[in-house]
C-alpha cells in the first residue's frame, strides 16, 4: 500500500487539457501536480469537479483546493480543466514545485485562510454551485488534514516515490 496517488501517470492524451502556465499560477492553489492559472471567469470548473476546484484572485478565476486521490477525481478534475475555454489549467506542477516552495506556501497559508474569511461567500451569485461550503471545506483543510497530505507530497517530491505506511516522512 502506498500513500500518495500520482494522478498525473494516468492521464496520457487527457493532459492535453492542460495548458495553464505555472507563472500564471493563482496563489491559492494547493501545491500538488495540478493548478488553476489564468482560466475563464465562467464559472464551470465546480461544475465538473466541486471537490476540488474553487475561484478567487481578482478575477475569480478558477484554482485547485484539494489534489485529486482517485483515478474518478482525477477524471473531473480533467474534464473542468477541459471545459475551461482558456485551457488556463495546468498539470506540470510536480516538476515546479520544489521542497522549500511547499514549505513556503504552507507558512504563508494564513494568508490564504483570511482570504476566506474576508469575504461573504454566501452573498455570492453561484450560491447553486455551493461555493460557500467549499469556501468552508477548504478552511477546515487547511486545519485538518492538509499538513498530513502536504508532508505525503514532499516525500513524493524528494524521492521520486510515494511513501509506504510506516516511513518517516519529511517535517513542513
Amino acid at each position: 500500500m502506498t500513500l500518495y496517488y500520482d494522478p498525473v501517470a494516468s492521464l496520457g492524451k487527457d493532459c492535453e487539457a492542460f495548458r495553464g502556465g505555472w507563472d500564471d499560477r493563482l496563489w491559492l492553489n494547493v501545491p500538488g501536480p495540478f493548478y488553476g492559472g489564468e482560466t475563464d471567469t465562467c464559472r464551470t470548473g465546480r461544475l465538473s469537479a466541486p471537490q476540488h476546484v474553487l475561484y478567487g484572485g481578482e478575477y475569480l478565476t478558477g484554482y485547485v483546493y484539494r489534489q485529486p486521490r482517485t483515478p474518478a477525481e482525477t477524471a473531473r478534475l480533467v474534464e473542468a480543466a477541459d471545459q475551461d475555454p482558456f485551457l488556463g489549467y495546468g498539470c506540470d506542477g510536480d516538476s515546479r514545485w520544489t521542497p522549500e516552495a511547499v514549505r513556503e506556501w504552507w507558512r504563508g497559508r494564513g494568508r490564504i485562510t483570511r482570504y476566506l474569511s474576508a469575504h461573504d461567500w454566501d452573498d455570492m451569485d453561484w450560491a447553486e454551485q455551493g461555493v460557500a461550503a467549499a469556501v468552508r471545506d477548504f478552511a477546515d483543510y487547511i486545519a485538518g488534514p492538509l499538513p498530513g497530505d502536504l508532508r505525503i507530497y514532499l516525500y513524493w517530491l524528494e524521492e521520486g516515490r510515494s511513501p509506504v505506511p510506516g516511513e518517516r516522512l519529511p517535517e513542513l
